[in-house]
């Protein structure tokens, strides 16, 4: 266990808190005409993602924690297991559906994904920011309509429903940002 004092902070650092893992978004040292030092941070939590704000004395010990980063490359799924295979030494782990619930929508095979683990256990899976899907269906583009003005929903090849520019078509090739689930751009079909 390494414990680090609040003029240690920098940020991306991770850190335990009441049994919880944080990664450190921003922090602020703050020294007002009255009373002691502080350190305004923002984390998020590695586990729901959500942010908070936490205050911290000038001389307050908080323990920092070791996050391992890899990048697992997704095979297949296998009943309620997802099954990830590391590049490098083409070892297989199988991960539970429910810990992949939010990246599901857009999954696909041979997808790299960054996995962090602390002390052996993975604690967050994230697919690439930005990835190229095949619009499945959707309405045709009709010749002689506008084209200025609005989205329509499109079914992609994971079967998640995205918003589309009105233009295309079934079949075409688009780019989605993946936190966002949005529409980025056209884009050409993968090699």
């Amino acid at each position: 266990m390494v414990t680090i004092s609040t003029n240690q902070f920098s940020t991306g650092i991770t850190l335990r808190i009441d049994g919880q893992l944080f990664d450190m978004v921003d922090f602020q040292f703050v020294k007002p005409g009255k009373g002691g030092a502080f350190v305004r941070t923002k984390l998020r939590n590695l586990k729901t993602g959500g942010a908070k704000e936490v205050t911290f004395d000038s001389k307050a010990k908080v323990e920092q924690v070791h996050i391992d980063k890899k990048d697992m490359e997704y095979l297949y799924r296998e009943g309620n297991s997802y099954v990830f295979m590391d590049p490098e030494t083409y070892d297989q782990v199988p991960i539970d559906e429910d810990q992949l619930k939010d990246l599901l929508q857009f999954l696909k095979e041979n997808t790299m994904c960054q996995f962090k683990s602390c002390e052996g256990d993975v604690i967050s899976i994230n697919l690439p920011d930005h990835m190229v899907f095949q619009v499945v269906e959707t309405t045709p583009w009709l010749k002689g309509s506008t084209a200025a003005g609005g989205n329509k929903p499109a079914t992609i090849e994971t079967g998640a429903t995205i918003q589309v520019p009105v233009y295309l078509n079934p079949e075409e090739y688009v780019r989605v940002d993946t936190r966002t689930g949005k529409f980025v751009d056209r884009a050409k079909a993968p090699e």
